[in-house]
């Protein structure tokens, strides 16, 4: 008998396949018993599936027409957080992701519970991008994945790029004044290179192995800031410069960052590197993307959203003596 979650899949699948079926025919199909049939129903009207009861000498089953995934379990602030999130996606010029987003924005609706959906549907955003002197190329979602996923692996990326063919070992995905850049040890070079991500045509299969090379400087983000202002470090740049975690998407940070470095840690997570002209203006400039975070350095930083914090807490404390108008 097949486990049950595949066979609670089978089960699904059979119900979308046509509009009714007999107990028996299901139990026959799946090659198990009436028992096990009602149990797996209830199992999958427990997640949310609508699976109605038909009446008849054997008994039957029907899910609800126009159905193909359960409610998801969202709040009403992670609906709308994520529907914001899909329509900023598709409507941004140059993400290379456009057209995908649209289509999740559409599939989201979909099966969103009711009560949700009318809610997110009222909203209308479009992301209007700043004017820029060198507007990005478009940059595939599928590329971006193929990178990511040979620097996880420590896997030597082969690559066309432009005329030439190229091997290096991947070791950062970033971006850069809205750019996305790889930062790779190129193997023919021997050198360190800054690959633009939107000329890059992966190859397969990837090549072997290798053990990560320390970048020059120790830090990915000195790297980058050293390698675009011409100098091996960050002086003569912002007076105050920081790095952070953001529990946040690295391209959702990109979309609203010119001026800063952004590393994809993961699907959710990205490191930001971002400079002001003073600390508590550089933790203001963090903390308008509206997500959890953590400090990397300097110090500096850390004591600005100490004092952001105090400040906001008691401008909270206190109240007008006469309502705004």
């Amino acid at each position: 008998m097949p486990k049950t979650s595949a066979r609670l899949l089978a089960l699904l699948s059979l119900l979308q396949s046509r509009r009714d079926w007999s107990g028996a025919v299901l139990a026959e199909r799946l090659d198990i018993s009436l028992r096990t049939v009602r149990r797996d129903v209830d199992r999958l009207r427990e997640l949310g599936y609508p699976i109605a009861a038909v009446k008849g000498p054997d008994g039957g089953y029907r899910l609800h027409a126009g159905t193909e995934l359960p409610p998801l379990l969202f709040d009403d602030e992670q609906a709308i957080a994520l529907t914001v999130a899909l329509q900023v996606a598709a409507t941004s010029r140059g993400s290379g992701i456009a057209e995908a987003a649209g289509r999740a924005l559409a599939t989201v609706r979909q099966v969103l519970p009711s009560r949700l959906r009318h809610r997110v549907n009222a909203l209308s955003v479009t992301a209007v991008d700043r004017p820029v002197a060198r507007p990005a190329a478009p940059v595939g979602g599928d590329v971006l994945l193929a990178l990511s996923a040979a620097v996880h692996a420590r896997e030597v990326l082969r690559f066309d790029y432009g005329e030439d063919r190229r091997r290096a070992e991947p070791h950062h995905v970033v971006t850069w004044d809205g750019r996305w850049y790889l930062v790779a040890w190129d193997l023919d070079r021997e050198d360190w290179r800054t690959f633009r991500v939107d000329r890059i045509v992966p190859r397969t299969p990837n090549g072997p192995r290798f053990t990560p090379r320390e970048l020059p400087g120790g830090d990915v983000a000195r790297y980058v800031i050293g390698r675009f202002r011409g100098s091996g470090d960050d002086s003569g740049d912002w007076p105050c410069r920081g790095t952070v975690i953001l529990d946040r998407p690295a391209a959702d940070v990109a979309l609203y960052t010119r001026d800063g470095l952004v590393e994809a840690l993961g699907p959710d997570r990205c490191r930001l590197t971002l400079g002001s002209w003073s600390w508590a203006a550089l933790a203001a400039a963090i903390a308008r993307f509206d997500a959890d975070l953590e400090v990397v350095g300097p110090a500096e930083l850390t004591e600005a959203f100490a004092h952001l914090a105090r400040r906001f807490t008691q401008a909270a404390r206190s109240r007008p003596a006469s309502p705004v108008t």
